[in-house]
């Protein structure tokens, strides 16, 4: 069994160890049965994404939403609590910039985000664990770090109520803080939170993400989700989520069509990236896309791949990265220049914006380095070629239906090699059984 002794980020203000005696009553406000009677929070419906595109054939007119859902109740609740003291450091006072070179990888200096954390022991070697009420989970939040509630209506029209009871009986989804953020509006989307699920992807929640996606209208609010295996901190079900004014490397990378599935989703293989990646497009509805990536993810969880994905351009795209950081990590297998700067490659950064804790490795900062770190959570060629094959055949596809038509491009990647590339779009491993080691990972 891999194990490793991790230091995982802190999400919440009550992120506490496990042994807190809590005899004398909580006394936090959370979401436990002690403290969840009379709770209330904004409810957020939005748009039923499938009536809201049979809607639009018969009639373009549009409403104004009750509230903005991105500038209003995202960032405005969030920038509230902000002014309330709620967050661990000030994350607009990080330095950030754009590492030269053709991706445009994004550094951030965030020297507070691994301070003063507590040990726990976390299996990398599992993807699919039971939920553990004795650690931490978000049922053990502060009321005030939630934001609203979040769900998808039953027509197109959106419903905002802004003042309605949580509902222990009909768990809710909830947005959250992150209070330990890495750029500004960093939230959480819990789904039914008060169910708790453990982390792994299922069609429903990711069809809800996809939704939020889509319902801010904006393609610089992108969600994400980290696998267990694949640095998910709380095996708590979540996704994450922020607004960041650029355009991701990994969405610049050019990509090239393998399948297109039966109800028009396209899949594609990101070219010349560090990290080997599929790309989601397309589909009859924006629920034959999300159930087409849901359907693949599920084949990783039950063949113990750990993953990233990223939900980018409203919704439209979804990213799906296996990788194998900390399988490699806990056997040795990672070069000692990237263990010591303490970076840990989950969605973000294989996104390309890279959360550094190091002045050093700030001020450094190159295309080079970026690379090479991302590099080292990337299945070999073949491995990548295997786990495809276990998605095409999940979600009914042979990979013999790979096209190749396409430019053939010819790009040089930042450690110097060529690639040849068969591009037809220019857009802006599983973890085995081997011996027992434990390592110390700093998040």
């Amino acid at each position: 069994m891999l194990k490793i002794k991790r230091v995982p980020t802190v999400v919440s203000n009550y992120q506490k160890d496990e042994a807190a005696d809590e005899s004398v009553g909580c006394g936090r406000n959370c979401l436990g049965a002690c403290c969840i009677n009379g709770a209330r929070l904004p409810l957020y419906a939005c748009k039923n994404l499938e009536k809201s595109r049979e809607k639009l054939v018969i009639s373009h007119e549009a409403k104004e939403p009750p509230v903005a859902f991105l500038e209003s109740l995202v960032l405005g609740e969030w920038e509230d609590r902000f002014q309330r003291g709620l967050f661990r450091y000030d994350v607009t006072a990080c330095e950030t910039k754009v590492i030269p070179g053709k991706y445009g990888f994004v550094a951030q200096l965030n020297e507070g985000r691994h301070l003063k954390k507590r040990p726990t022991e976390f299996r990398v070697d599992k993807v699919l664990q039971s939920f553990d009420g004795s650690k931490f989970n978000f049922t053990k939040v502060g009321q005030e770090e939630l934001l609203f509630q979040f769900e998808a209506g039953e027509d197109d029209q959106v419903q905002f109520f802004p003042c309605m009871p949580l509902d222990p009986e009909n768990s809710p989804s909830v947005v959250a803080i992150n209070v330990s953020p890495i750029e500004y509006g960093h939230v959480l989307l819990i789904p039914r939170v008060l169910d708790c699920l453990p982390q792994k992807i299922d069609h429903k929640s990711l069809l809800l993400a996809v939704h939020m996606a889509a319902e801010a209208a904006n393609p610089y609010f992108r969600l994400g989700y980290n696998s267990l295996g694949a640095f998910a901190t709380i095996n708590h079900l979540h996704f994450q989520a922020y607004y960041l004014a650029m355009p991701f490397p990994l969405e610049r990378a050019p990509s090239k069509k393998m399948i297109t599935t039966a109800s028009g989703v396209k899949i594609s293989e990101l070219l010349n990236y560090p990290v080997r990646s599929l790309l989601f497009e397309g589909g009859s509805s924006m629920q034959d896309l999300s159930d087409t990536v849901s359907d693949a993810c599920v084949c990783l969880q039950n063949n113990n791949i750990p993953f990233n994905i990223l939900i980018a351009d409203c919704g439209r795209q979804i990213f799906v990265m296996p990788q194998c950081y900390a399988e490699k990590q806990a056997l040795g297998e990672v070069s000692p220049e990237v263990l010591e700067t303490q970076v840990n490659p989950a969605v973000w950064e294989i996104s390309g914006h890279m959360v550094l804790k190091r002045k050093e490795d700030y001020e450094g900062a190159s295309e080079e380095n970026a690379w090479r770190l991302l590099e080292e959570a990337s299945l070999s060629e073949e491995r990548f070629k295997e786990v495809n094959a276990l998605i095409f055949e999940a979600i009914g596809c042979s990979d013999q239906e790979e096209d190749h038509e396409g430019t053939v491009v010819h790009q040089q990647s930042p450690n110097g090699g060529v690639v040849n590339q068969n591009s037809n779009r220019i857009h802006g491993g599983v973890i085995t059984n081997g011996t027992a080691a434990e390592c110390i990972v700093l998040q």
